[in-house]
């Protein structure tokens, strides 16, 4: 397949994967090839750079992929949290004014979590209230 990055005289850009060079000549001249954005049929090529496959790219693929150990980690971590969720109250965007309630004897002590912004998150650690951000996880790991 040969992927070439098209635009419309309407200067919309997108992509057109043909299964060689002469299928895309073929399509343009029987006006098949068209604007996904506005119908035009007046569509040609795109100046693009090769895809040439190193050995860095390759490198870079195969980095992509996690090892089992990798994987494990990331399960323990993901039962970590499952953990951490199940026995705390979700207080959402109160977060902030129910850590301080509970820093501060106002409510009973109790494992929470919710939503807070940069800003509240430093001024409720200058304070001296312990928190910490809870990861959101990938469902799948390769």
């Amino acid at each position: 397949m040969i992927r070439y990055s098209l635009h419309c005289d309407n200067a919309h850009e997108f992509e057109g994967w043909f299964s060689e060079s002469a299928d895309y000549e073929r399509q343009q001249a029987l006006g098949l090839v068209n604007c996904p954005a506005c119908g035009s049929a007046k569509v040609s090529k795109l100046l693009m750079a090769p895809s040439v496959s190193t050995a860095r790219k390759r490198e870079a693929a195969h980095a992509l992929v996690a090892t089992t150990e990798q994987r494990e980690a990331l399960q323990k971590l993901k039962e970590a949290v499952a953990a951490i969720r199940a026995n705390s109250e979700d207080v959402g965007e109160r977060f902030p004014e129910e850590a301080r309630k509970i820093h501060y004897g106002e409510a009973d002590a109790r494992g929470i979590v919710g939503q807070a912004s940069p800003a509240e998150v430093r001024a409720l650690v200058e304070e001296g209230i312990e928190v910490a951000p809870i990861p959101v996880l990938p469902d799948e790991v390769n």
